[in-house]
């Protein structure tokens, strides 16, 4: 049987991790019998841990929320965790960063030497790609306020500042646009920027918000019913949307060959599929937002390409192959 004081830790946390257990099993689960379980309650009791008992086929115990609580325990997996999660957290871009690292420093104090050997080896490195301006900071108390409206379900009328109006892209003025009215179903991260799934009430339809261009208006609408989001997976919905997509896909799918070996095309290929072909030789299958857009990928690979299909790539070819000849100047090559 553990010692009192790590059975006592694991018998809290237990308790934390559900509303309502029974006495027989937690007594199971801490290896315990049920008359040592009902000792170990009345301990917590007397530390301050507002344990309560309800009666059933079984009987069992509770731990309810009070106004005041003693100081938080943590077990070992748990203080772990912990400090994990607020590594990440230091990372995610959600205006908190500073707070995060402060609680973690705290939190570390506070363990015992071998636990903090444990988070010491544990370092997370955000590695940012390369970006023509800072990122937009993100206030956290507008994080919360989307988060509160997405559990609540609560309709939620917020202003959406245009892109051009961001600080730090040379005009700060805000915008004079009517405010949103949605549905808010998800918060989520992409990229480390923090985005907001909801059902457009106005336009009835599901757009996506950038969380660092919104200014919640108070108070929150009416109660709402969850819709079902398209495809019932949100980080497949998502994904589809920043690509220009409702159907989980490209829009635009084209097949060329490159004179170029697929060893060289596959590193640069992102989500496209590439076939060799020969030594040299490659077939290339790419998607893209736009037959234009698809063409001009293409196009990056210093290479002859043939194109196998379908015609709406080839027209996009001979558009581009227009525009870059009027940039030109129509004057012939030189070299």
């Amino acid at each position: 049987m553990p010692k009192t004081s790590a059975r006592l830790l694991s018998l809290l946390s237990l308790l934390q991790t559900r509303r309502d257990w029974s006495g027989a099993l937690l007594a199971e689960r801490l290896d315990i019998s049920p008359r040592t379980v009902r000792r170990d309650v009345d301990r917590l009791r007397e530390l301050g841990y507002p344990i309560v008992a309800f009666k059933g086929p079984d009987g069992g115990y509770r731990l309810d929320a009070g106004t005041e609580l003693p100081p938080l325990l943590f077990d070992d997996e748990q203080a772990v965790a912990l400090a994990v999660a607020l590594q990440i957290a230091g990372t995610a871009g959600a205006g908190i960063e500073e707070a995060s690292l402060r609680a973690l420093n705290t939190v570390r104090q506070v363990m015992p030497a071998r636990l903090r050997r444990r988070i010491d080896t544990f370092q997370v490195t955000a590695v940012e790609r390369p970006a023509p301006r800072p990122e937009p900071q993100l206030d956290s108390s507008v994080l919360m306020a989307l988060s509160a409206a997405v559990h609540d379900r609560e309709v939620l009328r917020f202003d959406y500042a245009p892109a051009s109006h961001l600080p730090g892209t040379g005009d700060s003025a805000p915008a004079l646009t009517p405010p949103r009215k949605v549905q808010p179903h998800h918060l989520i991260t992409w990229g480390r920027r923090w985005y907001l799934v909801a059902w457009d009430l106005d336009r009835e339809d599901w757009r996506t918000f950038r969380a660092d261009r919104i200014t919640p208006r108070i108070p929150v609408g009416p109660r709402f019913t969850p819709r079902e989001l398209p495809g019932g997976d949100v980080a497949a919905f998502v994904t589809a949307r920043f690509r220009g997509s409702d159907d989980f896909g490209w829009p635009c799918r084209g097949v060329v060959i490159l004179d170029l070996p697929a060893h060289a095309v596959s590193r640069f290929a992102r989500d496209g599929a590439v076939e060799e072909l020969g030594p040299n030789r490659c077939r290339l299958t790419l998607g893209s937002w736009s037959w234009a857009g698809l063409a001009a990928s293409i196009g990056r690979f210093d290479a002859d390409i043939e194109v196998v299909g379908p015609a709406e790539l080839k027209d996009a070819f001979a558009h581009l192959a227009r525009r870059y000849a009027a940039a030109a100047g129509d004057r012939p090559d030189r070299s």
